[in-house]
């Protein structure tokens, strides 16, 4: 079990540290709004952790494999590919917010700092008019169009379903992931509720916290948990 716990930790950390997801919900809190808004920011994201995780998880559970084979023929291919992604995805969120950065620090102006500046992609300008659905639907597609927080959840899954644990710990496995999943979007929410305008300054300095260091560390997780996914995949093949 404890294996387990520590290989589920960079999956884990791909998803709660993704730039985008946190930028938006922080985006979404300095709106109007704000209180209604982030709220179903946050039941989206919890809507489409359980969606990606669960299913992600009744789908490997469903596959048929041979149950005489140590693993399943079909896992280390999987894994592989799973590695692959991963490593593609480190790469482009390494490259993407360097370039952003480097904007950033040419820019001169106010003008030319909003341009630049990487906390808000074209699309989330307009955040400030964000209605409760819209919100809800940003929370839940953030998540489910995001190839990397998809490949994550299914490695997770993948995890959990080959590990040699009885049905009901497996459950538990499963259910402490996803809780951690969502906890920590919960944190800046339940602090607009408490602070109201109060907590303007510190989502800032949080965003700005991000601009500088969540990129690298997402890059940090992801190239992790690919080098462990094709690890585990040249490990597993018959002829190494």
């Amino acid at each position: 079990m404890i294996d387990l716990a520590w290989e589920l930790i960079p999956a884990l950390l791909g998803i709660v540290a993704s730039p985008l997801a946190i930028i938006a919900m922080i985006a979404v809190l300095l709106s109007r709004n704000s209180q209604q808004n982030g709220i179903m920011y946050w039941i989206g994201w919890t809507c489409a952790v359980l969606i990606s995780v669960g299913l992600g998880y009744w789908i490997f559970a469903r596959i048929e494999v041979d149950l005489t084979a140590e693993p399943p023929a079909w896992v280390p291919v999987v894994r592989f590919i799973f590695g692959l992604f991963l490593v593609a995805g480190a790469v482009w969120t390494y490259r993407r917010s360097r370039l952003k950065l480097t904007a950033m620090a040419r820019a001169d102006s106010l003008e030319d700092v909003v341009a630049a500046a990487p906390q808000l992609p074209g699309w989330l300008k307009t955040v400030d008019t964000f209605t409760a659905p819209r919100s809800f639907c940003l929370g839940l597609g953030i998540f489910l169009l995001n190839p990397i927080n998809l490949s994550c959840a299914a490695v997770a899954a993948l995890d959990i379903r080959l590990a040699d644990l009885s049905t009901q710990v497996s459950m538990t496995f499963l259910i402490v992931f996803m809780i951690l999943c969502i906890v920590p979007f919960s944190v800046p929410v339940i602090l607009t509720l408490l602070q109201r305008e109060k907590a303007g300054p510190v989502l800032e300095r949080m965003r700005g916290w991000i601009v500088k260091n969540n990129a690298n560390m997402s890059t940090i997780f992801l190239s992790l948990l690919a080098f462990m996914q094709i690890q585990k995949s040249l490990a597993e093949l018959p002829w190494f």
